[in-house]
């Protein structure tokens, strides 16, 4: 039997110090044993699983959410936003994806530890488009000096960053007036700065996964369930659903000879057929 490991339960503490001291006495997990207690977590609802979960990540919490420090924002409170995302991440865990968690949680814990750096800090109450948002955290470490950006570098980081130039401009005027610090500013290996969590969110576990069952429905999969139709079915499917120039109802039935109502029965009863081939496909992937 494996032995259970011990997850002691928390107690208050004075200061910040002393919950990040508490916070890294909690044992990390092995994978095996990350996988049991998500598992029991997502299956049989067993909050304490969870609550093991969530524990064990604390001090990843407390790395990211010291790359913040730069924005002012109390240190404490950026943990405690941060502790949100962890435990939305370990609420849409699921081990069965073959993802760590700390890989999964990252994405959510820097999500809404943005969101609180947002919500307070007064020059960005305007940044609230997502395009906004990326160019308000990367701005300042895309800038070449500390001089203000010129006319084609105003343009370059339009480009790269899919916004307007005056965008630009106006945001650098914004950040000018406040010196936030956007770089790591010492040697600590767990001294993460913002401009290292501004990721694209396609490469989000998530994410990665629901494209790779979205391209493997495109193809293998869509071609599997369309060899169990029968011709005229597939037909049917094809000419409705495949082709660059869709037929109507009414032109597979003059094709056929037959109704347009006998064409939508028969379209129906394909496509609830090729959706049961599909999700078999898909769970055994």
């Amino acid at each position: 039997m494996t032995q259970a490991l011990a997850f002691p339960a928390i107690s208050a503490v004075g200061n910040i110090d002393a919950y990040i001291a508490a916070a890294k006495r909690f044992p990390i997990l092995s994978e095996a044993e990350e996988f049991r207690l998500a598992t029991r977590f997502r299956e049989e609802d067993d909050l304490e699983a969870a609550r093991q979960l969530v524990l064990s990540h604390l001090r990843l919490v407390i790395s990211i959410a010291r790359g913040y420090l730069g924005y002012g924002l109390p240190h404490a409170d950026l943990i405690q936003e941060g502790n949100i995302g962890l435990m939305k991440a370990v609420k849409r865990f699921d081990p069965r994806q073959g993802v760590r968690l700390v890989s999964f949680a990252i994405h959510w814990i820097k999500a809404e530890i943005h969101e609180y750096v947002l919500r307070n800090w007064r020059l960005v109450k305007l940044a609230t488009t997502k395009a906004q948002r990326k160019l308000f955290f990367n701005l300042r470490g895309m800038k070449p000096g500390s001089g203000a950006l010129t006319p084609a570098q105003v343009d370059d980081v339009a480009l790269r960053l899919n916004v307007k130039p005056e965008e630009v401009v106006e945001m650098e005027t914004r950040l000018s007036g406040h010196d936030v610090a956007l770089e790591a500013g010492s040697e600590d290996e767990e001294g993460f700065a913002p401009i290292a969590y501004i990721e694209d969110n396609r490469g989000e576990p998530t994410r990665v996964l629901e494209a790779r069952d979205h391209d493997y429905l495109q193809g293998e999969g869509l071609q599997a369930a369309l060899a169990d139709l029968d011709g005229r079915s597939r037909r049917i499917v094809e000419a409705r659903w495949l082709a660059d120039d869709p037929a109507t109802l009414h032109d597979l039935a003059d094709e056929f000879g037959v109704s347009a109502e006998r064409i939508r029965q028969i379209e129906t009863k394909a496509m609830q057929k090729m959706k049961s081939r599909l999700l078999p496909l898909l769970e055994a992937r």
